[in-house]
C-alpha cells in the first residue's frame, strides 16, 4: 500500500506488480480459453502472466539492491524497472503490447506518481501502444487501453489518484464488454478480447494497489465448448503465417524504422516496442529465417524464440520418450544427482528463481509425451502452473507435483517408476513428497522479528516447513535442535543436503546424533554444491 493515496510511490508500484501477477495467475487459464484473435492458439493469458512476471522480478531486483531496512528505492527506479522487465520478458502479441503500455506509463510516472501524471501516463501509453502495432485493429486490447485513458481523462483536475485509477478501470471494463461487437471473430465465438481481459486485470490490480476497492475477479465466461479453429477463426487466417517470431534487439531508431517496413512485408501481427537502443520485436511469418535475418541487418537480435502455430511444434527427429521428470534444484550438486536419476534439471541460482519460460524450455528438452514437474519451491507455484499449462497447449501431458523444497523433490524422484501408469506414478510421487517434512538453515542478514523471537544479524536460523523455529549461534547446534524437533514427531529417513562451504565433519556429526538418539532412523547425505542455504534437511 502506498504511503499516500495520492502518490504512486515505489512501494505501490511493487504492490501493483505483485497484485497484477496474482490476478493473471488466477485468470490465466480462463483468458487462454477465450483467445481467438489474432491467432486462436490459447496462450494469451499465459503470455501476459510471463510478461508481468518479468516486470515484477525486475522491480524486486531494484528493491533487493536498494533496500536497507529503512529506505526504499525512488519511485522512478521502480517504474523504470517495471517497464524494462516487461520489455525484456514480453511474450506473444498481447505481452508485447502490454510491455509498450507499461513503458508508455513509466515515461510519465518516472517524473511523479500523482493523479495528474497517472492521467497523462494512461493517455501516452495508449497512444504509444497504437504506434507500436503495424496495423491497429479495433475490438482488441488497443481499444480497451484507449477507453481506459479516455475515462481517466474525464475525471476532474482535482480528482484523487484512486479516482483516476477507478475511472480507468471502469472505462476498460465497459470497452471490453463491447469488443464482441467490434471484431467479428469475437462475436462469432461469443467471447471478449483476451488481451483486453488481461489489461482489465492489470488495471484492477493498479486500483487495488493505490488503495481503492478490490475489483471484481470474474472473467467473462467462454462458451461451454469453445472451438479455437473453424468458425471462430479469423476468415483471413486459415492460410495465415505458420510461425511466431520474437526477439530482443539492440539497434538504433533509424534501423528499427527500416526493420518495421521489412517485417511488415514478410507477415502480419507486427509489434515493435521499446526505445533507447533496446527493442522487443514480435511478428507472424511463414519465413522465420527471413524475420531473424532482418533483425541481424538492423542490429543485434538475441533471446530469439520461434514458435510453430501447428499443434506439433517439435522438430526433433527422434521419437519422444513416454515419460520424464523435470526438477528445479537449488544447487549444482543436486543438479548432477537428479540428472543421474534420469531427470531434466533447472538450476535455481541464488536470488534468481527460474521464470516460466525456463521451465517450459526444460519440459521441451525432456522430449517426452508425459512430464512430471517438481518446482521444489512454494514461491514457484504460479510460475510452474503457467509453464505446465503452456506445455499442455503444445500437446505434452504435464502433472505438477507441488513440492515446496528440494528434499521433497528428492523423495518424489526416489519413488518415480516410468513403468506404471502416469496417474499412479504421479500419486506415488505426490504422496512421497507430502510425507517429507523439510527444513533449512539460513544466516540472518539483519535484526528482525520471527516466529521464534528476535534474531540478530549473523544468527543461524532454523526454518521448519518454511517458518523460523530455531534461532542459534552456530550451524551444528542449530542443526541438532532442528533435527530433534522434526524427529519428535517420528520419522524413518533423514536427508541432509550440504552447501559447498559445509564440511563433511558436520554430516558425520549429525548422522551420529541421529543414530544415537533415534535408533530406527537412517541418514543419507548429499552434496548440494553452490546453494543459498548451508544445510537442507528432510525427514520422511
Amino acid at each position: 500500500m502506498p504511503q499516500s493515496p495520492d502518490d504512486l510511490d515505489a512501494v505501490a508500484v511493487r504492490t501493483w506488480c505483485s497484485l497484477a501477477l496474482e490476478a493473471l495467475g488466477r485468470e490465466r487459464a480462463a483468458i487462454d480459453a477465450i483467445n481467438v484473435y489474432p491467432v486462436a492458439d490459447g496462450d494469451t493469458g499465459t503470455n501476459l502472466y510471463l510478461t508481468v512476471e518479468s516486470a515484477a522480478a525486475a522491480v524486486e531486483a531494484v528493491f533487493a539492491a536498494h533496500e536497507t531496512g529503512t529506505t526504499v528505492p525512488a519511485h522512478a527506479d521502480a517504474v523504470r524497472a517495471m517497464a524494462h522487465g516487461a520489455l525484456i520478458g514480453a511474450r506473444g502479441n498481447s505481452g508485447t503490447i502490454l510491455a509498450q503500455l507499461l513503458r508508455g506509463m513509466a515515461a510519465v510516472l518516472s517524473d511523479s506518481g500523482d493523479a495528474p501524471h497517472l492521467r497523462t501516463a494512461l493517455a501516452d501509453a495508449a497512444e504509444a501502444a497504437r504506434l507500436a502495432v503495424a496495423h491497429p485493429v479495433e475490438g482488441t486490447v488497443l481499444t480497451v487501453a484507449t477507453a481506459a485513458a479516455e475515462a481517466a481523462g474525464t475525471t476532474d483536475e482535482g480528482a484523487s489518484l484512486v479516482a483516476v485509477a477507478d475511472a480507468a478501470y471502469e472505462g476498460a471494463r465497459a470497452a471490453l464488454a463491447a469488443t464482441p461487437g467490434q471484431l467479428a471473430v469475437l462475436g462469432r465465438a461469443g467471447v471478449v478480447d483476451a488481451g483486453g481481459q488481461g489489461l482489465v486485470a492489470v488495471l484492477g490490480a493498479l486500483l487495488e494497489a493505490v488503495g481503492g476497492r478490490v475489483p471484481e475477479r470474474a472473467v467473462r465466461p467462454a462458451p461451454d465448448v469453445l472451438p479455437l479453429t473453424g468458425d471462430c477463426a479469423d476468415p483471413g487466417r486459415s492460410s495465415g503465417p505458420a510461425f511466431e517470431v520474437i526477439y530482443l534487439l539492440e539497434a538504433r531508431d533509424d534501423a528499427v524504422a527500416r526493420l518495421r517496413s521489412r517485417l511488415d512485408a514478410l507477415g502480419d501481427s507486427l509489434v515493435v516496442v521499446g526505445g533507447d537502443g533496446l527493442w522487443n520485436v514480435h511478428v507472424h511469418v511463414d519465413d522465420a529465417g527471413a524475420a531473424v535475418e532482418a533483425g541481424v541487418e538492423a542490429g543485434r537480435p538475441y533471446r530469439i524464440r520461434i514458435t510453430h502455430f501447428a499443434a506439433d511444434r517439435g522438430s526433433a527427429p527422434r521419437e519422444p520418450a513416454q515419460r520424464a521428470v523435470v526438477v528445479v534444484v537449488p544447487g549444482d550438486g543436486l543438479s548432477g544427482l537428479c540428472a543421474e536419476a534420469g531427470a531434466t534439471t533447472v538450476l535455481a541460482r541464488p536470488g534468481e528463481p527460474p521464470a516460466s519460460g525456463e521451465l517450459v524450455d526444460a519440459i521441451r528438452r525432456a522430449h517426452a509425451r508425459e512430464v512430471v514437474l517438481l518446482p521444489n519451491d512454494a514461491a514457484l507455484r504460479h510460475t510452474a502452473a503457467a509453464a505446465a499449462e503452456q506445455a499442455r497447449g503444445e500437446g505434452i501431458r504435464v502433472a505438477l507435483v507441488p513440492t515446496r523444497a528440494a528434499v521433497q523433490g528428492i523423495a518424489a524422484l526416489a519413488v518415480h517408476e516410468p513403468g506404471r501408469s502416469f496417474d499412479e506414478d504421479v500419486v506415488a510421487m505426490t504422496s512421497a513428497a507430502g510425507a517429507t517434512r523439510y527444513a533449512e538453515l539460513a544466516v540472518a542478514e539483519r535484526q528482525s522479528w520471527t516466529m521464534a523471537g528476535i534474531c540478530q544479524a549473523g544468527d543461524i536460523l532454523g526454518l521448519i516447513d518454511g517458518d523460523v523455529a530455531v534461532i542459534g549461534e552456530d550451524v551444528p547446534a542449530t542443526a541438532r535442535t532442528v533435527l530433534d524437533r522434526m524427529l519428535s514427531a517420528g520419522g524413518e529417513l533423514v536427508t541432509l543436503v550440504l552447501g559447498e562451504d559445509v564440511s563433511d565433519a558436520l554430516a558425520d556429526e549429525l548422522s551420529a546424533h541421529v543414530r544415537e538418539g533415534y535408533l530406527a532412523v537412517d541418514t543419507v547425505v548429499y552434496r548440494g554444491g553452490h546453494q543459498t542455504a548451508p544445510l537442507l534437511i528432510g525427514v520422511e
